[in-house]
């Protein structure tokens, strides 16, 4: 999932409005402390349109997931006319730039506390399935116009997709859950398997 999230700067929708000021909470509390009391903070309008719309914390974040998961295409921001590398460097780059801001680690934080629901609760488990899903298969996607376009060697888009998938997602846990930063290494590694294993002629 990316950090900039998909949600206008003033939204008309009441729905979208308490799924922003969701956002902006669990970013500032994490999962453990967030509260309806807490979202309701954030949300410009009156507390009981919370409940009115949503019976519990986890019903408003599985719709937060999945509005997530609607948007995802439209949030990546690839450019349709860069390169196929251009675009798969692009998209690893919102996960591992050792340079993100403190609202990108944040989002991530966040994220990775929702994730982790997903051991023991089967809805969290299904969006994040999905979203994976959906992210390995845009990889995939990528991989394989860039093999058709003679930029990639002959490999498998779907093994490379689940592979880069992998690496991305153990980054975002690690730096979310430790104080090591692994992402300028794993970042360099990856270049380097880049020019030995996937670029045509190391191109």
């Amino acid at each position: 999932m990316t950090s900039d999230g998909p949600f206008p700067e003033d939204p008309t929708e009441t729905r979208v409005e308490i799924l922003k000021a969701t956002d902006a909470a669990l970013r500032r509390h994490g999962y453990a402390d967030l509260t309806i009391d807490r979202i309701s903070r954030e949300f410009p309008k009156s507390k009981s349109l919370l409940y009115h719309h949503y019976d519990s914390k986890d019903e408003l974040l599985l719709d937060f997931l999945g509005y997530l998961l609607t948007s995802f295409e439209d949030g990546l921001g690839l450019d349709p006319d860069a390169s196929p590398h251009e675009r798969l460097t692009t998209l690893l780059n919102r996960v591992l730039d050792p340079a993100s801001d403190r609202d990108d680690d944040a989002f991530r934080r966040a994220i990775t506390e929702l994730r982790v629901q997903g051991a023991s609760d089967e809805a969290y488990r299904q969006q994040f399935t999905e979203h994976d899903r959906l992210l390995r298969d845009r990889m995939a996607d990528i991989v394989a116009e860039g093999v058709e376009a003679g930029v990639y060697r002959e490999v498998d888009p779907d093994q490379v997709a689940a592979m880069l998938h992998t690496l991305a997602s153990g980054s975002m846990v690690q730096t979310a859950t430790s104080d090591a930063d692994a992402r300028a290494a794993v970042r360099a590694e990856l270049d380097a398997y880049f020019e030995h294993r996937l670029l045509a002629d190391g191109r």
